[in-house]
């Protein structure tokens, strides 16, 4: 007998139960054909439990779906053991797509054996659209943003929400932001914006109507351009009023929209920091749900984590830019034809988020056709290394006019390091818009050329050596001195000498060049050799580009400046040397030497200014300087007179007055001449004097 606390089962009630459940349960046997379904699983499919007995999952769900769900039956059947799973969809035709959360488990006899399934279904639509979203925003910040390049950060944005969100998706800037400028509308009314990146699902982007970096002009009334006046997003299907308008008025947009099927679209402004950079538009084609509300959200969200990322890389290029302009301002943009070299260089700025350094070269002319090159790097990276290098060229410049021998010139400017070094250090209580640095240091190569004698000099403040290849030997580095760099202060620095013959190639580099991380700086210093003892180009220009091209990758992590000088001599019969006695009378004999080589060099043209500048400077040397006195003409490009004495005291320009019976003869050498001033050498001292000539050298 039962027990009277259990009662009978109620296999009516149990039906009755089965039957009425309103959620979508139902039974499958063995050969996965359905046996039982239930009030909800009939409404859920939009079918009887009449009509769905005896059909298999096939028959039943719509193809998408039920080969997981008929999958799922089998390993169950087989191995016994509960399955939970995920499947998105629609459940028929005429509803919206949703996302199910499938419990398939075995019904299991008394006697142990596996003869039924039960298939439930739970509507978990919200939550896992839900937790969809929050990956994929989460997902935005890993894959948009990943350099400083506006169109790559676009089509990242492009690539990320084709797929998933959209099938075609255009990204599209304000013009005027390419070009740092503000934004202001055009004379039509229309607003110019240009195509940053787009993406589709299908090859080839083929719905696409211009291409990447072309213009597009938005029309003010259709949903981009109103987008951009309001700042605000906006959901359209195909047949909105102003969608319509929009695509009637443009024949080419209206054969896209017939030729694909296109049938809603979203219109997104991209917003960072208060400032519309540009709006996203997405479509849909292949889809065929058209965008809801939940999608513009998501659309949103997507916008404003890529837009923040894209003014990044905006805010980036063009401070880049800025000071991309300051540094190639601060170079020298032409160097002028010289004597004693030619020359070639490159300048490289980095390419990577640090910024630019503070690498640069230079070719200073000094007297005598002597020539002076520079290389030189300032630690650190931005403005900072930028303005700091403009300075210390400005500093070499004018220490070499003053014709200081190297060393002592590294000496002036290790002196003006420490000294802004200092200033930096004082001016850090107070407002600036440049990061204060904790030190200011730099290095320096100073190398001095001269094409008569074909000596050169050369002394260094912490830079790499030079590299010197000549025409009937190896390459090789020079051995400077190294010294310390700029800034460091209590150490000397001391300059070498060496002879070089003509066609000698001398090359000049910051250490961006030959370090990196592929090689060590002495692996780079061997790659720089080979290249240079390679048979050298009648053309340097074309080595520089090899030496850039074998020694640095596409994107230099380090800027880079390079200098490479093929060393020419002037000859004999360009240059004509007098010993002078100190006699007065003897200056005529001294013009009339001038004059006779004047004409054999035919340069008659400047018989007149040379024989007044020779007349001033012997006559002064005589007076004033002590013997020997030599005088020496060089003819370049340039007629060059130089008088040299030992003494050392050395000339000053002043204004004579009314009544004053002397003090005009360098008031009057300064007039005549391009260009004049005192080179001090043991013992004693030269003045010389640098003449224009107007006829082409013959």
């Amino acid at each position: 007998m039962t027990p009277p606390h259990q009662s009978r089962p109620d296999l009516a009630t149990a039906y009755e139960a089965f039957t009425q459940c309103q959620l979508p349960v139902m039974v499958y046997d063995d050969e996965l054909r359905a046996v039982r379904a239930s009030a909800g699983a009939a409404r859920e499919l939009g079918l009887s439990e009449k009509w769905m007995r005896g059909q298999r999952v096939t028959e039943i769900l719509p193809h998408h779906l039920c080969n997981r769900v008929e999958d799922g039956m089998e390993r169950v059947l087989m191995s016994g053991e509960t399955e939970h799973f995920h499947v998105r969809g629609r459940a028929r035709p005429d509803v919206s797509e949703k996302v199910y959360s499938v419990t398939v488990s075995p019904l299991v006899t008394p006697a142990g054996q596996i003869r039924h399934v039960e298939v439930s279904a739970l509507d978990v639509s919200e939550q896992y659209l839900a937790r969809e979203r929050l990956a994929l925003l989460n997902e935005v910040s890993t894959q948009v943003g990943s350099s400083l390049d506006v169109m790559r950060t676009a089509q990242e944005m492009a690539d990320f929400a084709v797929g998933r969100l959209a099938d075609f998706v255009t990204i599209d800037l304000l013009d005027s932001l390419f070009r740092g400028v503000e934004p202001k509308p055009s004379a039509t009314g229309a607003v110019p914006l240009r195509r940053a990146a787009q993406q589709s699902v299908l090859p080839g982007v083929p719905e696409a109507l211009i291409k990447p970096g072309d213009v597009d002009d938005y029309p003010a009334s259709a949903p981009p351009g109103r987008c951009l006046a309001t700042g605000r997003s906006s959901l359209h299907s195909i047949e909105d009023d102003a969608t319509r308008g929009w695509i009637r008025a443009d024949p080419g947009r209206a054969a896209v929209v017939r030729r694909f099927g296109i049938h809603s679209l979203m219109v997104i402004p991209l917003r960072a920091r208060g400032i519309t950079l540009g709006l996203a538009v997405l479509v849909r084609h292949r889809r065929g749900d058209p965008f809801t509300r939940d999608d513009l959200l998501l659309a949103e969200e997507i916008a404003a984590r890529a837009a923040v990322a894209v003014d990044n890389a905006r805010r980036y290029t063009l401070e880049r830019g800025t000071a991309l302009a300051l540094q190639r301002s601060l170079l020298p943009r032409r160097i002028s034809a010289q004597d004693a070299v030619e020359v070639a260089h490159r300048y490289l700025p980095a390419r990577t988020r640090a910024g630019l350094g503070g690498d640069w070269f230079d070719v200073i002319p000094l007297s005598g056709a002597r020539v002076a090159l520079v290389a030189g790097d300032v630690v650190g990276h931005g403005l900072r290394a930028s303005a700091t290098m403009g300075r210390l060229r400005t500093a070499v410049r004018t220490l070499a006019d003053v014709e200081l021998p190297a060393d002592e010139l590294l000496t002036h400017l290790d002196d003006l390091v420490i000294l802004l070094a200092s200033e930096e250090e004082g001016s850090a209580d107070h407002e600036s818009d440049l990061p204060i640095a904790a030190d200011v240091i730099a290095t320096c190569l100073y190398v001095v050329y001269d094409p008569v004698s074909r000596r050169c000099t050369a002394a260094s403040a912490g830079h790499p050596p030079p590299a010197v290849a000549k025409p009937d030997g190896p390459a090789e580095f020079v051995d400077v001195p190294p010294g310390p760099p700029l800034g460091v202060g209590g150490l000397p620095f001391e300059a070498v000498e060496w002879e070089l013959p003509p066609g000698s190639l001398l090359t000049l580099y910051t250490d961006g060049l030959i370090q990196g991380p592929e090689h060590d700086l002495a692996k780079g210093q061997a790659r720089l050799l080979r290249c240079l003892e390679q048979p050298v180009p009648q053309l340097l220009e074309p080595l520089c580009d090899e030496v850039v091209g074998r020694l640095l990758p596409a994107q230099p992590e380090d800027d880079v400046a390079l200098l490479v000088a093929r060393t020419r001599v002037l000859d004999a019969d360009r240059v004509a040397t007098w010993d002078l006695p100190p006699d007065p009378a003897l200056v005529a004999d001294a013009r009339a030497r001038v004059l006779d080589r004047l004409e054999a060099w035919h340069l008659s043209d400047a018989a007149f200014t040379a024989e007044l500048v020779v007349s001033e400077l012997v006559t002064n040397a005589i007076r004033y300087g002590q013997p020997p006195i030599q005088l020496r003409l060089i003819r370049g490009t340039t007629l060059l007179c130089e008088v040299s004495d030992a003494s050392g005291t050395a000339p000053h320009l002043r204004r004579a007055r009314t009544y004053d019976e002397g003090g005009r003869g360098l008031l009057l050498i300064a007039q005549l001449a391009r260009r004049w001033g005192t080179r001090h050498q043991p013992p004693g001292k030269t003045i010389w004097a640098e003449i224009e000539l107007t006829e082409p050298d013959t």
